[in-house]
């Protein structure tokens, strides 16, 4: 396990980064929703595009990063969690996973994953933590589990509880390989242990036109999904109250309670007993 508060960005692979402006990126894009700067032309392009097929969608994304930090506080605070495994890390913004946690507890140790090189460049800069903690970065693919859960093993101790964190990630994978993925790296956690996952689903026709587009001109696929099949990705494991709900809904703050937008994405946690 590593004791500083960061570390030197791992590689899951001897593969240099490939950095490809001319191909829209959700990372990249999601982040020009967000109001960040670290986008190309073709991001915000496409981002436009699917703005005007579904304008809701700046509020899903703002709604997604709502339910991080409350699911990252509950982790934290209620349910005394000290480690945490985030896969889809995406581009480095507000409130990130390690800062959320730190603050509630600073020797919070947290694993980012993800495989876009840009967002590798911004999280050697950015994803500094406490020095109580510690914070590392693994280049790899969901897809590749047991990479994933053979190098975090290096920063997360594996005998204790660690949140593993599936945010808006899974819907870049095809069917038939999500419950296998999730099952694989829950299988590793310990008792104790819990998953967080939130991601879009198909519960809306302007939502569906507007990813129909994005699959046709973004770098990796999204499919949208129903409700029922988000929440059997928490079969076998004990969901926290409210259960797996639209992500507004999910512990809303008294300042976020009304008539909330961004309803078509659902999320949940539950704990591994």
């Amino acid at each position: 396990m590593t004791d500083s508060s960061s570390s030197p960005a791992s590689s899951g692979s001897d593969r240099p980064p490939q950095l490809d402006t001319t191909v829209a990126h959700s990372s990249r894009i999601w982040n020009y929703w967000m109001g960040g700067k670290d986008y190309f032309p073709v991001d915000s392009e496409v981002g436009d595009q699917v703005c005007e097929l579904f304008p809701e969608i700046v509020d899903l994304a703002r709604t997604s990063r709502a339910f991080l930090v409350r699911a990252v506080t509950y982790l934290a605070g209620e349910a005394g969690v000290r480690q945490f495994l985030d896969i889809g890390t995406g581009m480095p913004t507000a409130y990130n996973t390690h800062e959320v946690a730190q603050a509630a507890t600073p020797e919070s140790r947290i694993v980012y994953v993800d495989n876009d090189p840009l967002v590798l460049a911004h999280a050697r800069a950015l994803l500094v933590g406490t020095p109580e903690g510690a914070t590392d970065y693994i280049d790899a693919d969901l897809r590749e589990p047991d990479t994933i859960l053979r190098q975090a093993a290096r920063t997360l101790d594996f005998d204790q509880p660690i949140a593993l964190m599936l945010m808006g990630i899974l819907g870049h994978i095809p069917d038939g390989e999500v419950l296998p993925i999730v099952r694989r790296l829950v299988d590793a956690l310990p008792s104790g242990s819990y998953l967080s996952i939130y991601d879009g689903t198909n519960t809306s026709d302007a939502y569906n036109e507007a990813v129909a587009y994005w699959n046709e001109n973004g770098a990796l696929p999204y499919h949208l999904r129903s409700p029922e099949e988000i929440a059997a990705r928490f079969d076998g494991l004990e969901l926290v109250e409210p259960g797996v709900v639209p992500c507004p809904l999910w512990r809303p703050s008294s300042t976020e309670v009304g008539t909330p937008r961004g309803m078509d994405q659902y999320g949940g946690v539950a704990r591994k007993p």
